[in-house]
C-alpha cells in the first residue's frame, strides 16, 4: 500500500472526518495510541439514497463480527466496501453510536463556550454535522460499526466491552467497490468502561490499489459476496 499512498493525516480523538473514496482505492486506518475506537457508516455518493445495511452484511455473511475477509453490503444488494488487512481481527457491529445523552451522563456536561476543543463530544451529532455538508441528514443515519472495538455477547444477552482489543499500531484497511462517501468518528465505544473522556486519534491513509479478482477472498468468501461483487460490477456498465 505504501507504494501507492496518496494521502495521509491524523484525525483528532472526538473528531469527525469524510471522504469520498474512489473505487480502486482503499483507505487504511491505524490505532495511534491503542484503544481507539472509530464509529464508521457508509453511503454510494452516487446514489446517497444507497446506503450501509448492517443486518444484511451480519446475515449474508453468518456472522456478529465484522474482520478480514468481510464485506460491507449496501441496502441494494451491492458491495460498497471490503475488509482487506485487519490487525485486529474483531470489529464491533452491535452496540451502535455515542449521542448527547449518553456522554453527559457518563461524562458529565460540557459545553464548547467552557471547553473549547477539549469539549465532550458524542459520534451522532458528529455524524449529523458532516452528513450535512454533503445535503444528507438524520434520515440518512441508519446503523454503524465500530471499528477496533470489540463486545462479546454472554448466554443471557447481556453485553461485554473488552477494554484491550486494539493495541497501538493495530490496523484496518476499507477497499471501496464504488465511490463511497466515508464517515468516521473517534469518540469513545459507548460501553467504554471509566468516567474519564478521553477519545484516541487515528491515522488515515488512503492509497490506490489493484482490481478485484475473481479469486480475492472477499469475493469467494462465501456465494453471497459472489453475487454482491457481481452486482456492483453491473452497476458501473
Amino acid at each position: 500500500m505504501e507504494s501507492t499512498m496518496l494521502w495521509t493525516e491524523t484525525v483528532p480523538g472526538g473528531a469527525t472526518w469524510s471522504h469520498v473514496l474512489k473505487r480502486g482505492t482503499a483507505l487504511r486506518i491505524t490505532d495511534v495510541e491503542g484503544g481507539a475506537n472509530v464509529a464508521a457508516y457508509f453511503l454510494n455518493f452516487e446514489l446517497p439514497a444507497e446506503r450501509f445495511n448492517l443486518p444484511d452484511t451480519l446475515k449474508a455473511q453468518h456472522t456478529a463480527r465484522l474482520t478480514k475477509g468481510h464485506v460491507l453490503y449496501s441496502d441494494m444488494g451491492r458491495i460498497l466496501c471490503s475488509i482487506t488487512e485487519d490487525t485486529v481481527g474483531w470489529h464491533d457491529p452491535l452496540c451502535g453510536l455515542s449521542n448527547s445523552a449518553l456522554v453527559e451522563k457518563k461524562y458529565g456536561k460540557s459545553s464548547y463556550q467552557q471547553f473549547r476543543n477539549d469539549w465532550h463530544q458524542n459520534a451522532r451529532d458528529g455524524f449529523l454535522i458532516e452528513l450535512g455538508k454533503y445535503g444528507l441528514g438524520s434520515r440518512d443515519l441508519h446503523a454503524t460499526v465500530n471499528l477496533f472495538s470489540k463486545v462479546t455477547v454472554d448466554e443471557a444477552g447481556s453485553l461485554h466491552y473488552n477494554p484491550n482489543n486494539s493495541p497501538p499500531g493495530s490496523y484496518v484497511e476499507l477497499r471501496a467497490e464504488m465511490n463511497v462517501l466515508v464517515l468516521l468518528n473517534t469518540c469513545q465505544h459507548p460501553l467504554a468502561p471509566g468516567a474519564e473522556y478521553a477519545p484516541r486519534p487515528v491515522d488515515v491513509s488512503i492509497a490506490r490499489v489493484a482490481s478485484v479478482r475473481t479469486n480475492d477472498p472477499c469475493r469467494t468468501l462465501c456465494s453471497e459476496n459472489t453475487r454482491g461483487f457481481l452486482l456492483t460490477e453491473l452497476f458501473f456498465l
